[in-house]
């Protein structure tokens, strides 16, 4: 599906950095981050668990949809949504490369 140019000016991305991550309890695919996305913190879930260890991600530079709509996952409030690219069926978080500085807005 083609979406038209103002559809994606309507999405807001940032640079985000990953401050805690710990697993969703019932859950072996889900995981609670807590980022830093240089306007506020933010809680996501992401089905990464499968991919990640929690302890790996503290401070990683990741990209993060920040004006989606919070969703309740598992209990859980997300508010954003991680970019990962898909890999033999399992994401591969989308980071920076150089000095992207937390908040910077992605084009």
């Amino acid at each position: 599906m083609e979406i038209s140019y103002d559809d994606f000016t309507k999405l807001e991305m940032r640079v985000a950095k990953i401050e805690s991550a710990e697993k969703v309890a019932g859950s072996d695919k889900l995981l609670k981050l807590v980022v830093d996305t240089g306007a506020d913190r933010r809680q996501l879930v992401a089905g990464i668990a499968d991919r990640y260890a929690p302890e790996s991600l503290t401070g990683k530079n990741i990209i993060v949809l920040t004006n989606l709509k919070p969703r309740m996952i598992r209990g859980v409030e997300s508010k954003g949504m991680l970019l990962a690219a898909e890999v033999e069926g399992k994401a591969v978080l989308l980071t920076t490369d150089g000095e992207a500085p937390v908040g910077a807005l992605v084009r």
